[in-house]
């Protein structure tokens, strides 16, 4: 929903704290606003100030552009009243923010009181006003036949225990329940979204003890809270939605769509799976181009040869024929050309040749086998299974990736942003408040890896080779970029960052990996996903020692590890959904080498152009340009 002059909200608990702060800010959009407070000497300021800044959009109006409404809120007849005055000065509602909340002064194991002025009246402020107030709203908003909003503000404390205060914990857990049990009211037009901030500089937060304050790293800024309930107001895919905002870690949707797998009947039935069939209806030919492995080699172009072949029909019982539209390039296709990725003696690897090359695409259901139900033709899928260099590829329906579209942009998500994604998280460890530094940062994943740790508040050092680079970096968010072609990337380390980096995202090897692991910080993790400046020599990848590597991590309780994306496959859906959600929502860029390569035979000379370190962003081919002109136009 787009904020505009002229809407209007009504604000629970809107004469103090958070409720005055977005009053305020409401009226600063031009939005008419109506608070709701017991305080009638602070309710009757912020109501002023709201008529102030409307001044600004309105002139000559017939009705103030605030009123104060005195209310109880845990009094149903009042909080009815509040509506009600609401709707007959403003003729509808567009937006309702529950915010009244009180706290517990004492523990509710030593109230010897009934509890009906403590506890009682507690629950019946922060939970039962709320629901009172969600269900009168979204009657309201159902009855106008209009879009409407909805905003429970919960509290960090509905998501995990707060023993300090066991009765308010208890409340706005109930409010993030029933906030989130109320997805249902979007097909009516109405969004329910609850904001769960931790502590804020409010009247009710500075009766907490300043220590239990700084531990979570201290109070957030109102502002924070504010961009919150925008985005919960103004993103119309959010219903349901519980926004936890926490000074260690910004703002991030709870549960994860990992934790929510987890109590789903059915985990599997992605909601993407269902994505109707918009795409043009596909001519299956009846041969197609691909890429084949004849000879081991790390040399892609020697390796490898352009063939045509049969189109086999029809497709295998449980599998799915795509349509690959486009296909991504990694700096280990070079690896996977010279049989590394298979087990056994090189004798057993040369017995599998030929086979087929490519490890990522996006593309468009075909054809699909019996027993096939939960994918239709017509669905745009992405898949990471050898083959996707080619014009058609039969894969195991199972293997299928349900995107919203078949973009470049989707394949730069695939290897390089899901490594980053699954990488920080579970090599690394990552939290907020580190300092993170990214190797080659302008390639492919790198580009997903700054921004994934700028996102979760960090701050981010990078290295890349060349100005194009560094003004790429510097967009993406970058605190600092060395651009080693101008400076020393272990002179900049030791200088600027003397007690070491809390994470290293390293993906050079060789002297760049020597170099990381001697920044690495006390209980630092450095993830090596790759070493890409030894792929290319004379004779291929050959390992190299690292001596002094044990006693090195020992010494600083460090941690080394290694990830490999084909090992955690079980999460690639849940990560690729949260990129996708980022972009879409703008929080996260996708950069594409501006390089085009059209059609299979073009593989080659993409992947040589990956290794000539010119690329910037993620190299991509499009295997069908006129598909994927006629895709980009839907």
């Amino acid at each position: 929903m787009e904020l505009k002059p002229g809407m209007s909200a009504l604000v629970t608990g809107g004469a103090s704290g958070i409720g005055k702060a977005l009053c305020i800010a409401f009226a600063q959009k031009g939005l008419f606003v109506t608070v709701v407070d017991f305080s009638e000497e602070n309710g009757r300021e912020v109501a002023t100030l709201v008529q102030k800044e409307n001044n600004k959009f309105h002139r000559d109006l017939r009705v103030p552009s605030s009123i104060f409404v005195k209310s109880d809120v845990s009094n149903a007849d009042n909080l009815a009243a509040s509506f009600e005055k609401h709707v007959q000065m403003y003729g509808g509602l567009d937006i309702c923010i529950n915010c009244a909340g009180i706290a517990n002064k004492t523990l509710v194991y030593d109230d010897t009181s009934d509890g009906a002025r403590t506890w009682r009246h507690a629950v019946n402020v922060n939970l039962v006003a709320v629901i009172d107030g969600t269900r009168i709203a979204s009657q309201i908003m159902r009855s106008q036949k209009k879009p409407g909003v909805i905003i429970n503000i919960g509290s960090a404390a509905g998501l995990y225990p707060m023993f300090f205060d066991p009765i308010y914990s208890a409340t706005k857990g109930g409010v993030v329940m029933f906030t989130r049990s109320l997805v249902p009211l979007k097909r009516h037009g109405v969004r329910v979204n609850v904001l769960c901030p931790e502590f804020v500089q409010t009247d009710m937060a500075e009766q907490m003890s300043r220590k239990i304050i700084d531990s979570t790293g201290g109070y957030l800024k109102m502002e924070d809270i504010i961009n919150g309930a925008f985005e919960l107001i103004q993103d119309e895919s959010k219903a349901g939605a519980c926004l936890w905002i926490t000074k260690r870690r910004g703002m991030e949707y709870w549960p994860t769509p990992e934790e929510q797998r987890k109590y789903m009947v059915n985990p599997n039935k992605s909601k993407r799976m269902l994505t109707k069939n918009i795409y043009p209806s596909i001519r299956t030919p009846e041969s197609f181009e691909k890429i084949v492995v004849h000879t081991l080699s790390h040399n892609f172009r020697n390796a490898t040869r352009l063939e045509r072949v049969q189109l086999r029909l029809p497709v295998e019982r449980h599998s799915a024929l795509v349509k690959i539209i486009y296909a991504g390039v990694n700096a280990s296709d070079v690896n996977f050309s010279s049989g590394r990725y298979f087990s056994g003696n090189t004798k057993e690897v040369a017995s599998r040749l030929p086979f087929d090359a490519g490890f990522e695409g996006v593309g468009i259901v075909a054809s699909v086998g019996d027993s096939v139900n939960h994918i239709k033709v017509g669905t745009p899928v992405a898949l990471m299974t050898f083959g996707s260099y080619a014009e058609f590829t039969q894969v195991p329906a199972k293997h299928l990736l349900p995107v919203p579209r078949p973009d470049p942009e989707v394949v730069a998500m695939l290897t390089s942003g899901l490594t980053a994604s699954i990488g920080l998280e579970k090599a690394g460890q990552m939290a907020s408040g580190q300092v993170v530094l990214v190797t080659a940062a302008a390639g492919g994943t790198g580009q997903f890896a700054v921004q994934l740790a700028k996102l979760a508040g960090n701050k981010v050092v990078a290295t890349c080779g060349g100005e194009s680079k560094a003004e790429l970096l510097a967009s993406l968010g970058v605190d600092r970029v060395i651009n080693y072609r101008n400076e020393s990337v272990k002179d900049v380390l030791k200088k600027e960052f003397p007690r070491g980096v809390d994470i290293i995202y390293e993906s050079v090897g060789g002297e760049m990996f020597d170099l990381c692991l001697n920044a690495l910080a006390v209980h630092g993790h450095l993830i090596v996903i790759g070493m890409i400046s030894q792929y290319q020599g004379e004779d291929g990848w050959k390992p190299k020692n690292y001596t002094g590597l044990c006693e090195k991590i020992l010494a600083k309780s460090q941690t080394v590890a290694g990830f490999f994306l084909v090992q955690y496959a079980h999460l690639w859906q849940d990560h690729l959904d949260k990129l996708f959600d980022l972009y879409a929502s703008g929080k996260l860029k996708v950069s594409l080498d501006p390089m085009k390569f059209l059609g299979v035979a073009s593989v080659p000379d993409a992947v040589e152009y990956l290794h000539s370190g010119k690329s910037v962003g993620k190299v991509v081919v499009c295997i069908d340009p006129s598909y994927g002109q006629v895709v980009a136009k839907l």
